[in-house]
């Protein structure tokens, strides 16, 4: 399937407050995120290389130690094992490309 869109993709709460929407090649995985305001995702690490992008809203992330509070436009760049958290300081909507594919997302 070479083509979708979002609305076709259905919705999973994976963490509470955070509304993902996956697609999936043989080697990365793309997230669209609706993140409701005040919604923590606890401090973790996984071996997936992680690139956030905010669309809208504010999120305060924290890479390895450092925090930082990104806005539409802004990127995250998360190297696979690395610790992060974030915690949306307003209802944001963001997208995650993963790799490798993140099997536990499809």
């Amino acid at each position: 399937m070479p083509f979708t869109s979002l609305d076709a993709l259905p919705s999973r709460e994976i963490a509470p407050g955070f509304h993902g929407k996956f697609a999936h090649t043989d080697h990365l995985t793309f997230a669209h995120w609706t993140i409701d305001t005040g919604a923590i995702l606890r401090e973790h690490a996984h071996p997936h290389e992680q690139i956030t992008c905010v669309l809208e809203g504010q999120l305060e992330m924290t890479v390895g130690g450092e925090t930082r509070i990104l806005k539409a436009g802004t990127l995250a760049l998360i190297p696979g094992g690395a610790i992060h958290s974030g915690r949306a300081l307003t209802a944001c909507r963001v997208v995650d490309a993963f790799y490798p594919a993140r099997d536990d997302y499809r």
